[in-house]
């Protein structure tokens, strides 16, 4: 997975906000739960620790930790964070979707008859 620069200066702001709460979060851990209307979601949350099998992105000194769980959904993504009138978030541009929804919030996965995730190059 890559870390376009814009989400880098989202990261590190969200850090040095947390940080002057009081927490101590190492960088951020994005992975992928069951919801939406297409079936799954990105989920984008603080690490405070590395988990036992997950894999490190360093971006520009922005740690991303990935779910181990989500590691084969997120093979050749790219994570962007985007600011419109209406919204603001973390964006992925991910070559394993199968679809998405209409408002972009949920997604579907390429899987194989196993059931596990195809990646796709």
């Amino acid at each position: 997975m890559t870390v376009t620069e814009r989400a880098v200066e989202q990261v590190k702001a969200l850090i040095a906000r947390a940080e002057k709460q009081g927490e101590k979060p190492l960088g951020v851990r994005v992975g992928v739960k069951s919801g939406g209307c297409s079936g799954m979601t990105y989920n984008v949350e603080y690490a405070t620790e590395q988990k036992k099998f997950e894999e490190t992105v360093d971006a520009a000194g922005v740690k991303v930790f990935i779910d181990p769980t989500a590691t084969m959904f997120l093979l050749g993504a790219e994570m962007d964070y985007e600011e419109t009138m209406f919204r603001s978030g973390f964006t992925f541009s991910n070559p394993n979707e199968a679809d998405r929804c209409g408002c972009g919030e949920s997604v579907s996965f390429k899987v194989g008859e196993d059931g596990q995730p195809v990646p796709q190059q």
